[in-house]
């Protein structure tokens, strides 16, 4: 029961992390395959051409997705903490 108590725990908290960090990196690999497409049609090969792009993306993505973001989180943390009780008695 322990075994199977500790890789549920460490599931939910990858996938909570993959949930938290999916929009910012989707839109990272969107935009930079736009930008390297764009980059051998008109055959720029400079690396901030990518670079700038790429993080004003990626921030307007978490600045609009951060509510969310942290409801995941805040939902993880409390489900951490209620069931911190029960999960100290199983491990003992």
């Amino acid at each position: 029961m322990n075994e199977i108590l500790v890789a549920q725990i460490a599931k939910d908290a990858l996938v909570t992390g993959l949930l938290v960090a999916a929009p910012a990196l989707v839109v990272s690999l969107v935009v930079g395959l736009v930008i390297s497409i764009f980059q051998v049609v008109t055959s720029l090969q400079d690396q901030t051409i990518a670079f700038v792009p790429k993080i004003i993306a990626v921030l307007a993505v978490v600045v609009f997705s951060f509510p969310w973001m942290m409801r995941v989180m805040l939902q993880f943390t409390a489900r951490m903490f209620t069931d911190f009780n029960a999960v100290v008695r199983v491990l003992q």
